[in-house]
């Protein structure tokens, strides 16, 4: 396993902010060989990021996170001996500043809830297009919460009809607070599966907007992420998961 030359940060301080035009830092963890070396190819060879390396477990992913402090761990959550469940609870716990994002096979619920009550910023299936992975890398890294259309649908699905499953995650709300209309509207384009640029196009507004729009309603639902935003909003009524 290969790492940069660059000292990294000391354990148990937090690296120093990402400024805007420094690469994306990436330590990539998958046990299976192809994938991982995959995932690093596709990240080597992608303006503005880099790849400290590859680890095969959830023991070395820990250990190379509090280490080199990366932007971004592309997590896989299958592993033997420590998953990538475990692995993403102690890294956001010892590494706040480090952003997960599980890639994963599986898009059940049995993975995806644990996945983001452990801390994953977003969840992208194995099977998606290399530019899909590496877009949902940049967006986990500037804070978004990435998934994947078939995560979000599924996620959705057991909000709306096993509330019991999120709860110990998301606190409920007694009523929804008021959203505005336009706000409501690109929630539910959101939650419909569509980028921030879908979004502006539909709405005939910037990106710029969308993302105004949406740390409000992140404000309004009290909810750290997208991904928390859309449970929220499906256990208030204010969304219907995308049954296409």
């Amino acid at each position: 396993m290969g790492h940069s030359e660059d000292a990294a940060p000391e354990a148990g301080r937090p690296a120093a902010h990402r400024g805007h035009d420094a690469p994306v830092r990436v330590l990539v963890v998958d046990d299976h060989p192809l994938m991982s070396m995959a995932l690093r190819t596709y990240v080597d060879t992608t303006d503005g990021m880099d790849c400290l390396g590859e680890v095969r477990d959830g023991e070395a992913a820990v250990r190379d996170a509090v280490r080199h402090r990366p932007d971004v761990v592309v997590m896989d959550l299958h592993m033997p001996g420590m998953d990538g469940i475990e692995a993403t609870e102690q890294i956001t716990a010892r590494c706040p500043e480090v952003s997960v994002l599980a890639v994963t096979t599986f898009s059940t619920e049995r993975y995806v809830i644990p996945a983001l009550r452990a801390g994953a910023g977003g969840y992208i299936v194995k099977d998606a297009e290399p530019e899909e992975i590496l877009s949902a890398i940049r967006e986990v890294a500037d804070g978004a919460a990435p998934f994947s259309p078939a995560v979000a649908r599924d996620l959705m699905l057991s909000a709306r009809d096993e509330p019991a499953q999120v709860e110990a995650a998301l606190r409920r709300f007694p009523e929804p607070p008021q959203i505005p209309a336009r706000e409501l509207e690109g929630l539910r384009l959101l939650a419909s599966g569509h980028s921030n640029q879908e979004i502006a196009q539909q709405m005939v507004i910037s990106e710029a907007t969308v993302k105004a729009h949406m740390g409000r309603l992140m404000q309004r639902l009290e909810a750290r992420d997208r991904v928390q935003l859309l449970i929220r909003a499906t256990l208030l009524g204010l969304v219907e998961p995308s049954l296409d």
